[in-house]
């Protein structure tokens, strides 16, 4: 509804993981180098965890962006998944046709394919979002695919990105011997206070809003104290904010403005309780 009246090219502050629209955050950076790292070194096994609405699937998603053609992807967003389906999707999202639902079939096609890629010179990566949903036995059967390697180098770096649930999970004695196999681990802080402004002025920017259109500075300590820094309940506040803001006829939004937002969303989200 306000694009227009605002000179937007889209939507600044949609909730959908949009990696054109990461902000790279200290916390976000980092956690991208150490992504990029363990995937480049052939480390195996790594780990992200995050809140929820951190922006970890948008991470991942703006990971794909950044490595060449030389390294394969398969991104999983299906976490619940039964074992061979799982397999399935994987074989499915490297570009494979499974042969044959057999989990020794799949897990060979698999292996024959990283060969391949192998002897191209080429990496493979497998990113399961979400991952804090797989089940004991499911980890455990992805466990067992790091097991394709050679004698010098894993065939295949999974990354397993899900909530702090996930960390809770691989701590578990169950999963003693895959948590050994993790070699690379971060967990996504959310954003810091003076991180706040320039969060929405870069989703602003991205977006093509003109200079006019401005969160006045009053309104960051607010924004900051109702999202913790949560990047998603940051684009809910601001969404809210540009509609009242159309609805007031004005290019600055101020603390008046902000504050009747979050008490709007403070409402319906105690309405979606009760």
């Amino acid at each position: 509804m306000y694009r227009k009246f605002y000179g937007l090219k889209e939507n600044p502050f949609n909730v959908t993981s949009d990696p054109d629209f990461l902000y790279l955050s200290h916390t976000h950076r980092e956690a991208l180098n150490h992504l990029m790292y363990g995937i480049n070194q052939k480390k195996g096994f790594i780990a992200v965890t995050g809140e929820v609405g951190s922006g970890k699937t948008t991470l991942c998603k703006a990971l794909l962006n950044q490595i060449g053609n030389e390294i394969k992807t398969s991104l999983i967003f299906n976490s619940f998944l039964p074992e061979s389906q799982l397999l399935e999707a994987i074989l499915t999202d490297f570009g494979l046709t499974p042969k044959r639902r057999s989990k020794v079939v799949l897990i060979r096609q698999l292996n024959e394919f990283l060969l391949e890629q192998l002897s191209r010179g080429n990496n493979a990566v497998l990113i399961i979002d979400e991952a804090q949903n797989l089940r004991f036995t499911t980890l455990e059967s992805i466990r067992m695919l790091s097991n394709l390697e050679t004698n010098k180098e894993k065939l295949l770096q999974i990354v397993l990105v899900g909530q702090p649930q996930l960390q809770d999970k691989l701590d578990s004695p169950k999963l003693v011997q895959l948590k050994q196999r993790i070699s690379v681990q971060f967990h996504l802080k959310a954003l810091e206070k003076n991180e706040v402004h320039k969060y929405i002025e870069h989703r602003l920017h991205v977006a093509g809003s003109p200079r006019k259109l401005t969160f006045e500075p009053e309104t960051i300590e607010p924004i900051f104290e109702f999202t913790q820094g949560i990047p998603r309940v940051i684009n809910l506040v601001c969404d809210k904010s540009l509609l009242l803001g159309f609805v007031k006829e004005s290019d600055h939004i101020g603390q008046n403005i902000v504050d009747q937002s979050i008490e709007e969303i403070k409402g319906r989200l105690t309405f979606a309780m009760a």
